[in-house]
């Protein structure tokens, strides 16, 4: 699946987690659950500041079934699934905010 297949059904206004870019006490990196209308899974996405070096991302294993997303090695979301596979760090969108 290319990238712009994978982001056509996303839905930016539904989005949860994401803050105003005002937001002066939430510095860094912040995680955002992004639902998909097309396909049979919601995106985590990342959004990091203007004008930022993208963040790191990595995936730290729980448990079996539960995984925490890092941003430059700050939690931006956990991820607990009841079957499929673990989230990797290509799954994660990373998301420039534009102001």
């Amino acid at each position: 699946m290319t990238a712009t297949d994978r982001t056509k059904g996303l839905r930016w206004d539904c989005a949860t987690g994401l803050t105003s870019a005002k937001a002066d006490d939430v510095p860094g990196p912040q995680g955002a659950l992004v639902p998909d209308t097309l396909h049979d899974c919601d995106q985590i996405a990342v959004v990091y500041d203007k004008g930022q070096t993208p963040p790191r991302i990595t995936i730290a294993q729980v448990s079996n079934s539960v995984h925490t997303v890092l941003a430059d090695g700050v939690a931006v979301a956990v991820v607990a699934r009841a079957n499929g596979p673990a989230p990797s760090a290509s799954d994660v969108l990373l998301v420039e905010r534009s102001c």
